[in-house]
């Protein structure tokens, strides 16, 4: 169950103490892009994002990991918010963990990944001995493949609060 365990866990990105992160030598922030960044059906970026991504740029590399298939989607994400990005990562893998730790000559330990799913963005993390960070879901609404994850993720939190170890809404980093 360890796997499914985040570091950190937040409401949201702009709570995260990014200075915690780069005090524990963390050089890259690796987030999902839905319900993390954006809502799923969201077609813009926000001002807030914006501004948010250009702070993190100054002292992160910084790169969006999304299991979305569409590189249009992503894409336009990863270069309005001048980030990387990787779309169709296929989560829990760590395939693009791998491909952005030797692109960008990284350590495992030296990267942070921030996402809404403990099925695959911290589970992701944890196979990959990264730092795993939770956030809440910007929204309700999931993709159709999605629910499956929050179903096992349901079932995992359910343990985890009856032996007084995570229960949603206790943040804590």
């Amino acid at each position: 169950m360890k796997r499914f365990y985040p570091k950190m866990y937040k409401k949201n990105i702009y709570d995260i103490n990014y200075d915690k992160l780069k005090d524990l030598g963390i050089k890259c922030l690796v987030f999902d892009l839905d319900n993390t960044i954006a809502l799923i059906d969201q077609d813009y970026v926000d001002s807030r994002t914006i501004t948010l991504f250009k702070e993190l740029s100054n002292n992160f590399i910084v790169v969006i990991v999304s299991n979305n298939t569409s590189k249009t989607r992503v894409g336009k994400y990863g270069d309005i918010l001048s980030c990387d990005y990787i779309y169709n990562a296929m989560k829990p893998s760590r395939k693009a963990l791998r491909k952005i730790m030797e692109k960008y000559n990284l350590e495992n330990d030296k990267i942070a990944v921030v996402g809404d799913q403990l099925v695959t963005d911290i589970q992701m993390a944890s196979r990959n001995k990264s730092y795993p960070i939770l956030v809440d879901p910007m929204g309700k609404k999931d993709l159709k493949i999605t629910s499956l994850n929050r179903f096992i993720e349901r079932q995992i939190l359910k343990n985890y609060k009856k032996k007084n170890k995570f229960s949603k809404g206790e943040y804590y980093e």
